[in-house]
């Protein structure tokens, strides 16, 4: 960011500060100073005035001027082109001394005496304005023949190099740094009149209507002109458009970028006429997929706000109707937009917009109304359309303990009102004038907390100024919701390992081609650069690698293996959650002298009752939801009434094409699952009675549907199938043998009273179902 005294004095009066406190007050406030350069033109430079101008006779390039210098009248032979009688110049007198060592002394040019020279700017050690020399005008002061150039303040200047970090776009003007210093050097901002609009104008109603989202973050400020001819610029302009090294070469866009710098505003200049061929257009401003603001005109786009202008809109040298925008874009939705568009011409309103610009349009807008005034080179529409949404405003709530404790020293109350309300903040105080209430001004979008708001006071009282004081170590208390889910997770990997399982750790990446092959979504969010073709997509599951371990464990001779993992998943839009991940295969145990070479093979049942010895006790529904699992033995696991996740067999195809024998596999959704406290319950002292029952019921009714009948009672017995027997004689049905256990807290049950409940139970089953006894 470059920034000069000057340029600074036309907000706020530097006259009294020095250049060296100038630098040092930027480092302290954390502008950080980059470079600084002193202008000052060398003595015997002074404003002269081109009485006449004549052809050399003998050079076609060069011309004999005649130049008054108050004392006396020069003549200086000169090669510029643009070099015209009636001009205002700068004239090195002999016996200056250029910026580069070069001396002027009198001397012949093709035979023609030259008494002095006619300086260009770059010959001054200026900023190059143009390719001849450098015209003088009233803009640099009141001019004086014979008056030295390094008596006015634009010749007489300090130039500086601010490093703006990318959170302080509120300071990436030159309204912005002067805003700085003014809090700094407790100096106030000088006051600037809006711009009036002249009497009898046509209102801008009558050209352009606006039309804005209710959820765009975006604000824009149109007005309107009729150019009938190009701006000038003034020296001071040109020379300060140099030092910014505007690539600029249209006048109107080369004003609006000198406000840009100056006020920190985004403009952008459409040519009506290439909008449309109305009379009248109407602008609506939408939202995009990212938020983004886009701006139409029926179906033609004008841009997105703060991104990109369409180039078919631009004005160009025939430009006559022209609609001025300035505009202010969310910088977050800027970034985000940016960040999916990696095509994006980078440009300086899209540096400025990702930074922040200038919320307040009419800051910058005015003055560019007030220079074409001041021309009286366009016809002008009274008036502005304005697209501002409702924006709410960030308040932050803190109390003076609470600042100076972060600081470590006592900053007077009234001192970091004062920064505050300095910096734009509004201050409130509570009715006991404890907490204050700060109301963060929307230029700046970096401030979120109290700790942004700290570090505001603390910059502007100077780190420097804050008292060293030895460091305190204290523990605090760290038990908190991230800890006890840390524990809660570390005791169920323990718990697997204990009940036979070895944990296993992969990649969250995942081979895509393996993923669809067992039926899961693709995630939306892909991976620009995978490590490899085997790892190109966030995994959905812990599955499928938990099965590929499982193969090559399979490969290496072993004959019972049990896995598990913890680790995260991600849905098909990239939403991260927490599982627990297990699978069985083959036998229940390796082989041994110990439990012999005949052992059985993994079973449902068995891999529950582990599952369950982690997790606790559940429940299981039938499912058919997960496509590489067997139909015939698949459920969902439901713990107090939730889905926590599901078990099932590996299907047979997808088992053989991995090479695995009997495989069963299980995930659990750990973000699902409550860590409660085991609650101790008393038992009975009493012995319990249990009675088997044999029933004969349908071959496809589930048991689920005679515990449902069964509990209906609300008798206090436990009971779960231990048989079931299939014939021929039974046709369509089959015998389940169902063992009760009864037991009571206060006494032993009788006979008689077990038999009465048992009755309960029959009668019950024979109403609800229309099931008996064998």
């Amino acid at each position: 960011m470059i920034i000069s005294k000057n340029w600074l004095n036309e907000w706020i009066d530097l006259s009294s500060v020095s250049a060296d406190e100038i630098l040092k007050t930027l480092n302290s406030i954390g502008l950080e100073v980059d470079g600084c350069t002193k202008v000052k033109i060398p003595e015997k430079i002074v404003v002269g005035y081109v009485k006449s101008k004549e052809k050399h006779p003998d050079a076609d390039k060069l011309n004999i001027c005649m130049v008054d210098v108050g004392s006396d009248s020069l003549q200086i032979v000169c090669g510029a082109k643009n070099v015209e009688a009636g001009q205002f110049v700068a004239v090195a007198l002999n016996g200056a001394v250029m910026p580069d060592g070069m001396q002027i002394k009198r001397a012949k040019l093709r035979g023609i005496e030259s008494n002095g020279m006619i300086c260009s700017s770059t010959e001054l050690g200026l900023a190059k304005t143009n390719d001849g020399i450098m015209v003088l005008d009233e803009s640099i002061g009141r001019l004086e023949l014979g008056k030295e150039l390094n008596e006015y303040d634009i010749f007489n200047d300090v130039i500086i190099e601010v490093d703006i970090t990318a959170n302080r776009g509120d300071a990436n003007s030159i309204h912005g740094i002067a805003r700085e210093l003014s809090v700094a050097l407790d100096l106030p901002i000088k006051e600037r009149l809006a711009y009036v609009d002249g009497e009898n104008l046509p209102g801008i109603g009558r050209i352009l209507s606006l039309h804005t989202h209710e959820k765009v973050k975006s604000l824009h400020m149109f007005r309107a002109f009729e150019l009938m001819q190009n701006p000038s610029e003034n020296l001071v302009t040109k020379l300060r458009l140099a030092l910014i090294e505007c690539s600029e070469t249209h006048p109107m866009r080369r004003l609006c970028e000198y406000a840009t710098h100056s006020t920190g505003v985004i403009f952008r200049m459409y040519d009506f006429a290439k909008i449309s061929t109305d009379e009248k257009i109407s602008i609506d401003i939408s939202v995009g997929t990212h938020q983004e603001s886009i701006l139409k005109v029926d179906d033609k786009i004008l841009g997105v706000a703060g991104v990109y202008q369409n180039k078919d809109t631009m004005i160009d040298e025939s430009s006559k109707l022209i609609l001025l925008e300035a505009s202010y874009a969310d910088p977050s939705v800027v970034s985000e937009y940016v960040g999916e568009n990696k095509d994006i011409v980078k440009t300086n309103e899209l540096y400025r917009s990702t930074r922040s610009s200038e919320p307040n349009l009419a800051l910058g807008i005015d003055p560019i109304f007030e220079r074409l005034s001041s021309q009286n080179i366009a016809k002008f529409y009274a008036g502005h359309q304005l697209s501002a949404t409702k924006t709410e405003v960030k308040t932050i709530s803190f109390t003076i303990t609470d600042i100076n404790k972060m600081i470590g020293q006592d900053v007077p109350k009234i001192e970091i009102v004062r920064i505050l309300k300095k910096l734009g903040f509004d201050v409130a105080f509570t009715q006991e004038s404890e907490n204050i209430n700060v109301k963060v001004p929307n230029y700046r979008y970096d401030i979120i907390n109290i700790h942004d708001v700290c570090e505001e006071i603390v910059r502007i009282v100077g780190i420097d100024n804050i008292a060293s004081a030895p460091m305190k170590f204290s523990e605090s208390n760290r038990i908190n919701d991230t800890l006890k889910r840390y524990k809660f997770a570390l005791n169920l990997r323990k718990k697997a390992a204990a009940v036979g399982f070895y944990e296993s750790v992969h990649y969250v990446f995942d081979s895509s081609d393996e993923l669809r092959k067992l039926g899961f979504k693709e995630c939306k969010t892909s991976i620009i650069n995978p490590i490899n073709n085997e790892l190109n997509e966030l995994r959905p599951t812990l599955v499928n690698h938990l099965l590929k371990s499982c193969e090559k464990n399979s490969k290496n001779q072993k004959k019972s293996i049990k896995l598990f993992e913890y680790g995260e998943v991600f849905d098909e839009n990239a939403n991260q959650s927490m599982r627990f991940g297990f699978v069985v295969s083959g036998l229940k145990f390796e082989p041994s002298l110990n439990n012999g070479t005949k052992v059985a093979q993994v079973d449902f049942m068995g891999f529950a009752s582990m599952i369950q010895g982690i997790v606790g006790e559940f429940s299981l529904v039938p499912s058919s939801e997960m496509g590489y699992l067997s139909p015939f033995e698949q459920a969902k696991i439901i713990k107090n009434g939730d889905e926590i996740g599901y078990i099932g067999r590996v299907s047979i195809d997808v088992a053989s094409e991995r090479d695995l024998s009997k495989t069963y596999v299980s995930e659990i959704y750990f973000d699902r699952l409550a860590n409660t406290n085991i609650q101790a319950q008393a038992y009975s002292k009493f012995p319990s009675i249990s009675r088997d029952l044999s029933l004969i019921i349908p071959k496809d009714m589930k048991f689920k549907t005679i515990k449902d009948s069964i509990n209906s009672l609300g008798l206090n017995v436990q009971f779960a199938p231990s048989d079931i027997y299939s014939s021929d004689e039974l046709g369509d049905n089959v015998s389940l043998s169902i063992k009760f256990t009864f037991q009571d807290m206060q006494k032993t049950l009788e006979d008689e009273e077990v038999a009465c409940l048992m009755d309960k139970i029959l009668a019950k089953l024979k109403d609800d179902l229309n099931i008996g006894i064998r």
